[in-house]
């Protein structure tokens, strides 16, 4: 059985930043082989590896204790594992004991799942897209290259800024992050929200055709304009919401439906 002091106590040297970089790169494995046991533990241990050789030395037994503890169960936002990454890191210089290593690291990345969830699938993926899809329509094959670009570049700044700051700030981050988490996750949940009302308002398109008229030659569309502007898109954005959020219906699921809803209305003149 693993100890759960190490040997050696003496704090290591600092890690140098080609070091923090290493695994920042190697952060991008996280889930390479993630399994139902222990989630992301296998890409965690191969992120945090050269840090770890670094401060207790390749074939010491101090390595081996860290590395067993290291392959415990491991679940976190994978765009914000550096910031983990970090402080565990901070704690293994110093030589804290392992239990104490163990409980920072599971306080770490709890945290991490709603924040991350809110930064970058509820924000950062809807204004990347909307600029993206924007230019797409309007015939531009940069549209998903600038996607693509937006997102990578936010998500890499975060993964190498992340890994350098807490890795500096050591266990202070963690204090830090679970005295602002709820309003931070809050904040960012609500600007998703702006962000989501504001795509629907702009880019959805579905409209009525234009071969339903009344008497007067008054469109329905038309009258559904003067009631509420955008109101079939809103209605659709809400129906898909319903779905996912009561009937357990897939992102994928709820993209099959919009096809055959759209090709069943546009083969009866509906839409």
């Amino acid at each position: 059985m693993a100890s759960n002091v190490y040997t050696n106590l003496t704090p290591a040297a600092n890690l140098d930043k080609k070091t923090l970089n290493k695994m920042v790169w190697r952060s991008l494995n996280l889930q390479g082989s993630f399994n139902y046991e222990r989630m992301q533990a296998n890409g965690w241990l191969y992120g945090i590896l050269p840090g770890l050789l670094a401060i207790h030395g390749e074939g010491s037994e101090d390595l081996k204790t860290s590395m067993a503890h290291n392959l415990e169960f491991f679940n976190t936002h994978p765009f914000l594992v550096t910031f983990v990454m970090g402080i565990v890191l901070s704690l293994e210089q110093q030589k804290a004991d392992v239990g104490t290593i163990r409980a920072v690291r599971v306080a770490a990345m709890g945290p991490l799942g709603g924040i991350g969830d809110a930064i970058f699938w509820f924000t950062l993926v809807p204004i990347a897209a909307g600029i993206g899809s924007n230019m797409a329509i309007d015939g531009s094959i940069a549209g998903p290259i600038v996607f693509l670009a937006l997102f990578n570049i936010v998500q890499f700044a975060v993964r190498f800024f992340l890994m350098h700051w807490s890795y500096n700030l050591g266990t202070k981050a963690i204090e830090l992050l679970t005295a602002n988490a709820k309003e931070f996750t809050r904040a960012a949940s609500l600007l998703g929200v702006f962000v989501v009302g504001a795509l629907t308002s702009n880019y959805g398109g579905t409209a009525l055709s234009a071969d339903l008229t009344l008497e007067n030659g008054t469109t329905i569309q038309s009258i559904l304009d003067g009631v509420l502007p955008k109101m079939i898109p809103l209605a659709l954005t809400l129906g898909l919401y319903f779905l996912m959020k009561t009937k357990g219906w897939t992102p994928v699921k709820c993209i099959a439906a919009l096809l055959v809803l759209g090709l069943v209305g546009a083969f009866f003149g509906i839409f």
